[in-house]
């Protein structure tokens, strides 16, 4: 199986670990790895490295990101989100009366660079363990305020019900934001509470899910994406030489030439071949993570 890149659009109802493992059997080998988790709730783009690959996948997980969600506004949850056990609700006069503009003045302050708080059931890990590990063991988690970026929050649709109100919103994000945080956040400032009840991820970095293949049905072979045309959509890219491709491959530093000066930058061989992942220092090209020529399987 060729060494490359995985789109998947992860169906709900599985964990990112379940479409890792699926993919795995499929691809015939066990490197594969993701670029980021999705929850068993949530929908939409996964990238997952397979075969060497795997090597590239610590410079996609910071691209920033697009979700569309579904947050409701009334009450709140122990996740955040909709499998989580509800806190109080709201007064339903009190949700009636929340105003279109209270709804966007509350948007607009969670937009831009912001300090956010992850749920308490995310993935951070605390002195060494994942909070929700922690949370599941029965321990009280307090997580510190990380700064992300949100650079939109934009609402597509206002729904409102019975003591509810639910917000059809599209999210652009830096990497590390929580939309369960966005959500909770909302409706905390709003007064009234507030969880979500779908999220589907639809872009990372210029990788859009539209070009990603459900999971059932996967072909892995027909799917995947070369190492080379996934380093070149996700880093600056440098041409080298065959004797430049020779001495990077023996971790020797080359001339530096006219690259660009930002980092990290993908080197990219005859043939089309990634080669590794370099850095400029000065007048020189040095390695950062090299991609050993792989032997390709039927």
């Amino acid at each position: 199986m060729n060494s490359g890149l995985l789109l998947v659009d992860k169906p709900q109802g599985i964990t990112s670990h379940d479409v890792v493992a699926r993919v795995r059997r499929l691809a015939g080998t066990r490197r594969v790895g993701h670029a980021g988790t999705l929850d068993p709730m949530a929908t939409g783009l996964l990238l997952l490295g397979v075969g060497g690959s795997t090597r590239l996948l610590h410079y996609l997980v910071g691209l920033d990101k697009q979700y569309l969600a579904t947050i409701r506004l009334g009450w709140g949850t122990t996740s955040d989100d909709a499998e989580g056990e509800p806190h109080e609700a709201a007064d339903p006069a009190r949700v009636a009366a929340v105003a279109d503009r209270a709804i966007a003045a509350g948007m607009a302050a969670l937009t831009g660079e912001i300090e956010q708080v992850p749920s308490s059931v995310s993935a951070v890990k605390v002195d060494g363990r994942r909070a929700y590990d922690r949370v599941r063991a029965g321990e009280q988690v307090e997580l510190a305020p990380r700064r992300v970026t949100v650079s939109a929050f934009e609402l597509l649709e206002l729904r409102r019900a019975d003591g509810h109100l639910d917000l059809d919103v599209r999210v652009d994000c830096s990497s590390g934001t929580y939309i369960r945080a966005l959500a909770r956040d909302l409706g905390a400032g709003l007064g009234v509470g507030g969880h979500l009840t779908a999220l589907r991820r639809t872009r990372i970095g210029s990788f859009p899910v539209e070009q990603a293949a459900p999971l059932d049905g996967l072909d892995v072979a027909a799917r995947i994406l070369s190492p080379a045309e996934a380093a070149r959509r996700a880093l600056p890219v440098v041409s080298i030489d065959a004797q430049q491709t020779i001495d990077l491959g023996h971790g020797k530093r080359i001339p530096a030439g006219e690259a660009p000066t930002k980092q990290p930058l993908a080197a990219i061989g005859p043939a089309d071949r990634l080669v590794a992942i370099v850095e400029r220092r000065g007048d020189e090209l040095r390695v950062i993570t090299g991609f050993p020529q792989e032997e390709t399987t039927p």
